[in-house]
């Protein structure tokens, strides 16, 4: 069963859908993160959250 880690993202109201699509693209390319969830509250403002899967290396036995 893989493991993730995640975090969240507010994006508040002010920022564009265009801004807004920017931010998580560069979440995406340079942390590897992927969506897990999107929330969008009444006000505009946009909760995020981004998951990405931890890989754990097995240490060699010599």
């Amino acid at each position: 069963m893989p493991e993730y880690e995640f975090v969240d993202v507010y994006v508040p109201r002010g920022v564009t859908r265009k801004e807004a699509t920017r931010l998580l693209t560069d979440h995406a390319e340079y942390g590897l993160w992927e969506l897990d969830r999107l929330s969008l509250h009444r006000d505009g403002s946009r909760r995020v959250r981004l998951k990405r899967r931890i890989i754990r290396q097995l240490r060699a036995t010599w």
